[in-house]
C-alpha cells in the first residue's frame, strides 16, 4: 500500500467520523445538511473548517465556565429582583400583550431584570450618537467602561482615544474591551498611548495559532458604554468614520442607538463587568459601580444579553415570541436577513393572520454572501404578504424591532443565524408607547427614501441573481 492510498483511507475515515459527529450533534437540519455538503464538496478544507468553526459552541468548556461566572456576578448584583420578587408573573398578569410574554421569558432565559425607573433617548445615526457619547465621557467623574466590536483608527476613533486618555490621566478608572477580530486593524500605535495613560484594555478572545479557528467564529458584537454607572449607551453603532457617512462605497450610514439613564444602566454595567472578568479574570463587584440613581423617569426597560455562553438563545427566543405576539403591526429594520426556519415561519404566519409586517433592508451589500442569502427569502415572504423595502439613501445598519404600539427592541442583534447563535449580543427591550411612537415614526420616514420590493417585479430578476441567492442560502447556516 503506497502513501497516497494510506492518505486516502485516513481521509475517508476522518470524514466519516466527522460526518457522524455532525449527525449526532442534533443541530438544526439545515445546518447539518450544509456541513455535510461542505465536507463532501470541499475535501480536506471541509474537515478543517468544521474542526475550527463548526463544532457546537454551547458545549465548549470555555463558554460553560463563562456562563457560570456571569450568573455568579449578576446574581450577586441583582439578587433582590431575580430571586426575592416574582416580576415575571406580575407583568404576565398586568399585560395581556407582547410585553406580558417577553418580560417573563427574558427573566427566565437570560435572567434579565425588569427596570422601571429610566429615561430613554433615541439617537439617530453616527454624528448625534458620537456627540452624546463623547459628552458623557468628558463629563465622567469616576469611571468609564467601553465594550465594542469594532474600533477603528480613524478620525472619530482618535477622538475617543484622546477623550479616554484625558480621563485616565485625570485619575478615573477607564476600562476598554475590544473584539480581537472586529478590531483586528488596531495597531500598537493606537493602543500604546491608551495603555501608557492608564487605560485598562483587553481584547476579547484573541486569535492565535493553532486555536485561531475556534476563537475566530465567536465574536463579541456588543456595543456598550457605561459612564459612572449612571449613563449607558447601547445600539448598532461601532466606532468608525463610516458611521459618519465617510465611506465612499456605502455612503450615508443609517443607524439607531440609545442613551439610557436609570436602573437599566445597572444591567449594562453587570454585563460589562461579567465580560471584563472573562477577558481579565478580575472580579469587580464594588457597589460604587452601581450608584443610587434617584428619579430618572418611568420608562420600562429590560436589557438582555445572549451569546454562545448562554444556555438559551435568549434574544432569538424574544424575537420569536414578539413576532408571534404581534397583533397590529411588526416593523423590523435589519442589515442582514438570514433567519432560521422558526423565525421565517413566524414572520410569514404573522403576515397571513393580518399583521402589518414590514422589513427594511439595505439595497447595497457590505457582505455580499449574506446580502444574497437575505434576498433568497424575499419570494416566500412576499407571497405571505410581508412588505419588503430596500433603503435607498445609503446603507441601513440599524437593528430595530417595533411591535404594535408599546414594544420596541434596539440593540446589536441582527435578524440572522450568526447573531442568534454565534455572536455575543445585547439588546434593550423597551415597553413604552412614547418610545414606540418615536421609533415607528422614524421607520416610516426611512420608508419614504426606500424602494418597495414587489413580487411581480422580483420574480423577473436575472437568472444569475437566482443562482447567487440559492447558493448563498444553502451555505447560510454556516456563514
Amino acid at each position: 500500500m503506497n502513501v497516497l492510498q494510506v492518505i486516502t483511507i485516513l481521509y475517508t475515515i476522518i470524514n466519516i467520523i466527522i460526518g457522524v459527529d455532525v449527525l449526532l450533534d442534533n443541530r438544526d437540519p439545515s445546518s447539518t445538511i450544509a456541513w455535510l455538503m461542505v465536507l463532501f464538496i470541499l475535501p480536506g478544507v471541509g474537515i478543517f473548517l468544521y474542526l475550527y468553526i463548526g463544532r457546537n459552541h454551547r458545549k465548549q468548556k470555555t463558554f460553560i465556565k463563562k456562563r457560570r461566572e456571569d450568573y455568579i456576578i449578576l446574581d450577586h448584583l441583582l439578587n433582590e429582583q431575580l430571586v426575592s420578587t416574582n416580576y415575571g408573573e406580575l407583568f404576565k398578569r398586568t399585560f395581556n400583550d407582547t410585553r406580558g410574554k417577553v418580560i417573563p421569558l427574558l427573566l427566565n432565559n437570560t435572567r434579565s431584570p425588569i427596570t422601571v425607573n429610566n429615561k430613554v433617548k433615541v439617537l439617530q445615526n453616527g454624528e448625534v450618537t458620537f456627540s452624546e457619547m463623547l459628552a458623557s465621557i468628558n463629563n465622567a467623574k469616576e469611571h468609564i467602561h467601553m465594550e465594542y466590536f469594532i474600533i477603528k483608527d480613524s478620525h472619530i476613533g482618535r477622538k475617543f482615544q484622546q477623550a479616554l486618555i484625558k480621563k485616565a490621566q485625570e485619575g478615573l478608572e477607564v476600562r476598554l474591551i475590544y473584539d480581537a477580530v472586529g478590531s483586528w486593524r488596531l495597531k500598537k500605535s493606537f493602543l500604546k498611548p491608551l495603555k501608557d495613560a492608564g487605560v485598562q484594555m483587553e481584547a476579547f478572545l484573541p486569535v492565535t495559532l493553532p486555536l485561531f479557528g475556534s476563537r475566530l467564529n465567536y465574536r463579541n458584537h456588543r456595543k456598550i458604554l457605561v459612564v459612572d454607572g449612571k449613563v449607558g449607551f447601547v445600539g448598532g453603532i461601532n466606532i468608525g468614520d463610516e458611521y459618519l457617512g465617510k465611506n465612499k462605497n456605502m455612503g450615508f450610514w443609517r443607524d439607531t442607538h440609545l442613551k439610557l439613564q436609570g436602573e437599566a444602566v445597572y444591567v449594562l454595567q453587570g454585563i460589562f463587568l461579567a465580560d471584563w472578568y472573562f477577558v481579565s479574570k478580575q472580579t469587580i463587584d464594588n457597589l460604587k459601580y452601581f450608584p443610587s440613581q434617584g428619579y430618572c423617569g418611568e420608562k420600562i426597560v429590560q436589557i438582555a444579553s445572549s451569546g454562545p455562553d448562554s444556555y438559551w438563545a435568549s434574544i432569538h427566543q424574544a424575537y420569536f415570541s414578539a413576532i408571534n405576539s404581534a397583533r397590529d403591526r411588526l416593523y423590523i429594520t435589519t442589515p442582514y436577513l438570514v433567519p432560521d426556519e422558526g423565525i421565517l415561519l413566524a414572520l410569514k404566519t404573522a403576515a397571513l393572520r393580518g399583521v402589518d409586517v414590514r422589513l427594511l433592508l439595505p439595497i447595497k451589500p457590505d457582505h455580499k454572501t449574506v446580502f444574497w442569502a437575505s434576498k433568497s427569502h424575499f419570494i416566500e415572504l412576499l407571497e405571505a404578504g410581508v412588505k419588503i423595502y430596500q433603503y435607498g439613501k445609503g446603507f441601513v445598519h440599524g437593528k430595530v424591532f417595533i411591535v404594535d404600539n408599546n414594544f420596541t427592541s434596539i440593540g446589536t442583534a441582527n435578524l440572522d443565524i450568526r447573531s442568534f447563535n454565534l455572536n455575543f449580543e445585547v439588546n434593550a427591550f423597551i415597553y413604552d408607547k412614547e418610545v414606540n411612537y418615536k421609533i415607528a415614526r422614524d421607520f416610516i420616514e426611512d420608508l419614504r427614501v426606500s424602494k418597495e420590493v414587489l413580487l411581480d417585479e422580483y420574480e423577473k430578476r436575472p437568472f444569475i441573481h437566482k443562482v447567487k441567492e440559492s447558493i448563498a442560502r444553502v451555505f447560510s447556516p454556516i456563514l
